[in-house]
């Protein structure tokens, strides 16, 4: 029997979990350090956004395989080391994605109400990391860093009045605060211009369908419009979408401003943040953007980063610092360890991105072990747990708990996540 473990329960690991199982003669240990399986999906996708979400299904057969199993609430580094695992498994693949936000690096971005997209998104999508995160929604203004969907989420999620959650499964304590929430003015800042961002039509769009904010943009930052012959067809109606945002202004009680050419500079405020300031950028021949030297602020008791994610180090594993991932060779790290998803490329492409990068690290792996394999695997796991008095969650286990979160939804809503690891444990008796 060949025995291998995924580190990381989300699309990277499930889809590297798919291929692997298919093959003879092997034992699939997918390894999280929640009771909750799916990562991403659970707690990285916007929470209306359902259909997206629904991609958990296809998880759920694999993982209901013979030879799959979930091994869940372990603590890889803590619970159990790396390097007892490849002792363990014929291989490892560390799927662990990019949960971790790359730092703002400008003065102030350290004063309260100045939240990495993770933590914010997070909190209302109920990660048990985040649930007491309480970001300030006193203040008017909100300010979200960054160009891409991320950004769009959050400022989508902060615009919305509560009859907009419906169907949706965000979770008790973001609808409730954001139900009270004085945001009405956001702002979403972007070093270059509309031609650069990195929002996809179907996001953008969905601004424009708000019930009580509307979308800005200033004509004078989009190009001319013949220009947009030039671009992909995607971006080509994004940029459409921006167009006419600019072109019919509708007045809302929420603004949802885009700042193209935006360089955020400093966060000032007395003990927590209060302002942005942000200076004007421009474009050279290469489009990379470079100050101008105009200056202004933008009051903003929340700051919102939304630049980008990056791996975080595990003792033991090479890792590249300036790419935020795992050093690997196409996905090999050493012998025996392989990383897959974000962990191997850095946190780009969608979700559907893994599948193909998962099938393909599996396939090496495969090839790598051969037929010849034959460590302790499965069983070696479990006693070495069991001698820490550690008892992993099963994927029965979190059947029940998904039940009991299915159970106490709001009419129409898919479910009411539980979000601590208590809770979680305590629908299971453990």
């Amino acid at each position: 029997m060949r025995h291998v473990a995924i580190v990381g329960s989300g699309p990277a690991g499930y889809y590297t979990a798919e291929t692997l199982q298919k093959a003879d003669d092997i034992a699939v240990d997918v390894i999280d350090r929640l009771p909750v399986p799916y990562g991403l999906i659970r707690t990285g996708v916007a929470p209306d956004h359902q259909s997206i979400k629904a991609v958990s299904r296809r998880y759920e057969g694999t993982a209901m395989a013979d030879n799959v199993r979930f091994v869940g609430h372990v603590s890889v580094g803590t619970d159990v080391a790396i390097d007892e695992l490849v002792e363990l498994y014929d291989a490892v693949v560390l799927a662990t994605g990019a949960p971790d936000d790359r730092p703002l690096g400008i003065p102030g971005a350290d004063l309260p109400g100045v939240i990495g997209s993770a933590a914010f998104v997070g909190w209302y999508n109920g990660h048990p990391d985040f649930a007491d995160l309480n970001p300030p929604l006193g203040a008017a203004g909100v300010a979200v860093i960054g160009n891409g969907n991320v950004a769009l989420d959050v400022a989508r999620i902060l615009a919305k009045t509560p009859a907009e959650f419906a169907g949706s499964d965000i979770v008790a304590h973001a609808r409730e605060q954001l139900a009270a929430s004085a945001v009405r003015h956001i702002h979403i800042l972007g070093r270059r211009g509309p031609h650069q961002i990195a929002m996809t039509p179907k996001e953008l769009g969905e601004l424009g369908h708000l019930d009580r904010a509307s979308p800005r943009v200033d004509p004078a930052d989009l190009p001319p419009e013949g220009d947009d012959a030039l671009l992909e067809p995607g971006m080509r109606k994004s940029v459409t979408h921006l167009r006419s945002f600019a072109a019919n202004p509708v007045a809302k009680p929420v603004t949802i401003d885009f700042d193209f050419f935006a360089m955020p500079l400093a966060i000032e405020g007395d003990g927590h943040a209060e302002r942005i300031v942000v200076e004007r950028t421009t474009l050279d021949a290469e489009l990379r953007s470079h100050g101008t030297g105009e200056t202004y602020t933008i009051d903003a008791g929340l700051v919102i980063s939304c630049i980008g994610y990056q791996t975080p180090p595990v003792p033991g594993v090479p890792y590249e610092h300036g790419r935020g991932r795992f050093a690997n060779d196409d996905g090999r790290i050493l012998p025996g360890l392989y990383c897959v998803g974000w962990a191997r490329r850095g946190p780009s492409g969608t979700i559907g991105t893994n599948k193909p990068d998962g099938a393909r690290i599996a396939e090496m792996v495969l090839e790598d072990v051969g037929r010849g394999a034959g460590k302790a695997g499965r069983p070696g796991l479990d006693v070495l747990l069991a001698s820490r008095g550690v008892t992993p969650v099963t994927f029965a286990d979190w059947r029940r708990i998904e039940a009991a979160e299915v159970a106490a939804a709001l009419d129409g809503n898919p479910r009411e996540k539980f979000v601590s690891v208590e809770a979680m444990r305590e629908v299971i008796g453990r």
